[in-house]
Parts: C-alpha cells; sequence; structure tokens
C-alpha cells in the first residue's frame, strides 16, 4: 500500500473511532489521550512512528510523553556526482523520546485542558545512525568506501501550540512555534582507508549530499569542521512543529 495511502486510512480509522464512540460516551471526565506524530513520516519517512501519551493533571496543564522510532530520510542509490555513488544502504535505526508539560491558557481558553491554546517547556531526544557503502573516486583513491554515519540531537525549548477536540473524542493537535537550543552531534565513521586529503575531498562530498537529504541540515550542522574531520559537535538554536491526532478516554 502507497505511504500516503497508508497514512491516511489511519487517519480516517482514529476519526471513525472517535465518531463512532460518541454515542457511548460516559459522563466521567477523560484525562488521557493517545496519539501518533503525523509529521515526521511526511519529513523522514514511513520508518518515522512515533506515539505519544497525554496526561491531564489539573483543568488547565498536561504533561505528555512520546516515544518511537525514528530514521534519516531515505538515500537514493546510484550517482550523486562526478566522485561519488551511493552503492548500498546497508542499515538504518532510529530513536525519538520527548516530553512536555503544557499550561492551557486560562484567559484564552473557554474549555479546560486539553483543549486550546498552551505553552510550555518540551525536552526532545533524537538519535539516527546508518551504514552506507559508496563509489568514490579522487585523484588517488578508486573505490568502495563504508560509512557508518551517527547524528544525535538534545533540543530543550518552549512551545507554542493549539489542541482541537472533536467530539470529546478525537484531538488535533498543532505545535505552531517551538524555539529551543539545541546541541548537535554528528560522526561519519569511514571503515575504508583514505588519506588526509582523500577523507577531506570524501567528507565535503558527503556533506553536500547529507544536506540535500536531511531536512534543516543546512540551519545547524553545514560545516566546515565536518568537511574537514567527518564529525561536528555544536550547541545552536533549534526549533519544533509538528502535528498530532490522537484519541482521549
Amino acid at each position: 500500500m502507497p505511504r500516503s495511502t497508508t497514512y491516511s486510512a489511519i487517519v480516517l480509522c482514529l476519526f471513525m473511532l472517535g465518531l463512532v464512540s460518541k454515542g457511548a460516551a460516559q459522563p466521567e471526565e477523560r484525562k488521557n489521550t493517545v496519539r501518533m506524530n503525523v509529521t515526521n513520516p511526511l519529513l523522514f519517512g514511513s520508518k518515522a512512528i512515533i506515539l505519544g501519551y497525554e496526561r491531564k493533571l489539573s483543568s488547565h496543564q498536561t504533561l505528555s510523553l512520546n516515544i518511537g522510532r525514528m530514521a534519516l530520510p531515505s538515500f537514493d542509490l546510484g550517482i550523486l556526482s562526478d566522485s561519488l555513488t551511493l552503492n548500498n544502504n546497508a542499515s538504518d535505526r532510529g530513536f525519538h523520546l520527548s516530553t512536555e508539560y503544557r499550561f492551557y491558557l486560562r484567559n484564552e481558553n473557554k474549555h479546560e485542558a486539553p483543549r486550546g491554546v498552551y505553552v510550555g517547556p518540551y525536552y526532545s531526544y533524537n538519535r539516527f545512525s546508518r551504514s552506507n557503502t559508496w563509489s568514490f573516486i579522487s585523484p588517488d583513491f578508486n573505490g568502495e568506501v563504508n560509512t557508518d554515519l551517527d547524528l544525535a540531537v538534545h533540543l530543550v525549548g518552549i512551545e507554542l501550540g493549539y489542541q482541537f477536540v472533536f467530539a470529546n473524542r478525537v484531538t488535533l493537535d498543532l505545535i505552531l512555534i517551538g524555539p529551543g537550543v539545541g546541541s548537535y552531534s554528528i560522526k561519519a565513521s569511514l571503515n575504508t582507508n583514505l588519506d588526509p586529503d582523500e577523507k577531506s575531498v570524501f567528507f565535503q562530498e558527503l556533506n553536500d549530499y547529507l544536506a540535500d537529504q536531511i531536512p534543516g541540515y543546512n540551519l545547524v550542522l553545514n560545516e566546515a569542521e565536518f568537511r574537514d574531520r567527518g564529525s561536528l559537535r555544536k550547541t545552536t538554536v533549534g526549533f519544533r512543529y509538528l502535528i498530532n491526532i490522537g484519541i482521549r478516554f
């Protein structure tokens, strides 16, 4: 089944479940929401599956936990430049963990949490790893290069969002603005012997390719340090925005 059809079917099922259960709704308060992140699969591919849980703590405060699998976008096999060709995607792994404390604004919302405008702090951790085999041509080298790419991101910040609740069951959660401070680490380990000059050329080609493949790469990681050494650690401004669809119970 095509990726877009799969996610459309999931979204439709969530809405139908909420509408069907409306008639069987109980008078007790629903304090729990389970949800699915629908933004990351669109950006990173179908392997990015993140589920969340939001718990109502008081009339205007909630706590959320999100966990799941992350993955870098698919790298297309084939010729990338005059000197670099991607031959094989050997493995692709990733992990996501985040938490949020939300304050649903009393003066802006006529309903209690989890409906309406909210602000609050968040913490997010993403880790990606991938093994690839490349064909690399330079003045002094012509052969295969094996890489183990590892990318880790810690992000702490403040978010502003709005959550809709339909039929008292189905939620549509929009994190609109999420500026923060991020710690970024990327490393490309080589399992092939290259001299320093060849490594520099290879890392520059790899850096340019990653900038085209990974959303937001140019904003935080496209640096000369990676081109020279194949690794980079830096702290800089980051951002967060996403859409969740969920069910209350």
